[in-house]
């Protein structure tokens, strides 16, 4: 698949630390739990690590109990891409970023209303920019 943002490897190696790059380029997962955003409840917006793209709003994560930063929809949709996951023996939905490819997590239909979703995402995957953005 051909993204907007295109970094070579040893690019996106000097940008991201090795957890980083574990999860967003070899689609690796962080432990449950450990991510330095999941239990953040300041106001503000999730961002890309791999590329900046805003993907998540503080006003749509809630506490799943997963052990990953949650949220029931995107701050902006078109930046959410989605592919089916077929590794460890089931059929999940995998999501990443559609601006650059990174990998941020799976989406489950067992989120809150009103969407239903929950979009499980690894801190490490994301930045937060602290602030209201509409004021």
């Amino acid at each position: 698949m051909t993204y907007k943002v295109q970094k070579t490897e040893a690019e996106w190696r000097a940008q991201l630390s090795p957890e980083q790059y574990h999860v967003i380029r070899e689609k690796g997962t962080e432990r449950p739990f450990t991510g330095a955003l999941n239990y953040n409840k300041e106001s503000g917006t999730y961002t890309c690590a791999g590329c900046g793209a805003e993907l998540f709003s503080s006003e749509q994560k809630y506490d799943s109990g997963s052990g990953w930063p949650s949220f029931w929809a995107p701050l902006i949709s078109e930046n959410i891409g989605e592919e089916t996951d077929r590794t460890l023996f089931m059929t999940r939905t995998e999501v990443h970023c559609a601006n650059c490819g990174a990998h941020l997590g799976h989406l489950f239909d067992d989120g809150p209303q009103p969407t239903g979703m929950r979009y499980c995402v690894n801190s490490a995957s994301l930045n937060f920019i602290k602030g209201d953005k509409s004021k």
